[in-house]
């Protein structure tokens, strides 16, 4: 675990794998959903951090061990952060993951920096802009939130979020996941949802995406279902798209293999990092 400081917050995260020669390797960002935080990527970190691969974890401003600051936070401001991170860790292009509010999180830093992005991992999440009648429901869970705390909530929402045979199958998964919801910060995840309340329309923008693309969702999934991922899946030129049976909302830790073979066989298959090579006038700069 490490932190820095980015701007007005503290943000804490993990930085592991990647001990091959500079250039050598991926880099694989993973951004959390609402409201968790950095260590439901923790199997993933365990299986693709590696000398040849360096995974970035953060927790958002918000939850986890990062700042966390009231009011609203925009998908926006999420987008800057991960950037800031970047830029503060000297790393220029990624493959950028994020599953629920964290895959929202990835298509706005598509939209704002998309020479940053050398593929994308879109996992339970969906493209469409808010509704109204889902704006009114958004700022009236804030309300909520602020006003019982997160445990109410991560007790009604655990059997949606993880289907109700996983949670008797995977007591373990199941007691991680109500453990990250009650410790989220209701600040955070009232300020995230204000924020998400705003959502912007990703649908058109779908058709632009110009990087290697894995939509990964749960056959079981309440909350984006099958029909979410294929908008995405049929929207992005070339997009593959992998259905993990028996998961829910959170096919990376309910079918934790599934989703890992499906993710490696991806990410196994992007094409070879390069250098660019640019004339400088009597030299050459790589990149």
């Amino acid at each position: 675990m490490s932190t820095t400081t980015l701007h007005d917050i503290t943000v804490t995260y993990d930085d592991t794998g990647g001990d091959a020669p500079q250039g050598g390797g991926d880099v694989l960002v993973l951004v959390h959903g609402h409201p968790f935080d950095r260590s439901m990527w923790r199997p993933q970190i365990e299986t693709f951090a590696h000398p040849g691969r360096r995974v970035i974890a953060a927790d958002l401003r918000g939850y986890g061990g990062s700042t966390v600051l009231p009011g609203k936070t925009t998908l926006t401001t999420f987008a800057w952060d991960i950037a800031a991170l970047l830029d503060r860790l000297d790393v220029d292009r990624v493959v950028l993951g994020g599953l629920s509010m964290g895959g929202q999180i990835v298509l706005e830093f598509y939209r704002l920096f998309p020479e940053r992005v050398r593929a994308l991992v879109l996992a339970d999440t969906f493209a469409a802009a808010e509704t109204e009648p889902g704006k009114v429901a958004r700022h009236a869970m804030a309300d909520r939130l602020l006003r019982e705390g997160m445990g109410p909530y991560a007790d009604e929402v655990l059997t949606r979020i993880v289907t109700p045979h996983n949670v008797a199958a995977l007591p373990a998964v199941a007691g991680h996941v109500r453990d990250m919801m009650r410790a989220a910060p209701p600040e955070g995840a009232a300020a995230a949802l204000r924020g998400r309340a705003e959502r912007p329309d990703y649908v058109g923008m779908l058709g632009r995406v110009a990087v290697p693309t894995l939509v990964v969702v749960g056959s079981e999934d309440e909350y984006t279902p099958v029909a979410d991922a294929r908008v995405m899946s049929e929207g992005i030129p070339d997009a593959t798209l992998a259905v993990i049976d028996g998961a829910g909302h959170l096919p990376n830790l309910e079918r934790r293999a599934e989703f890992d073979a499906a993710l490696g066989a991806f990410l196994d298959a992007l094409p070879p990092i390069t250098s660019r090579v640019i004339d400088q006038g009597g030299g050459v700069e790589k990149h």
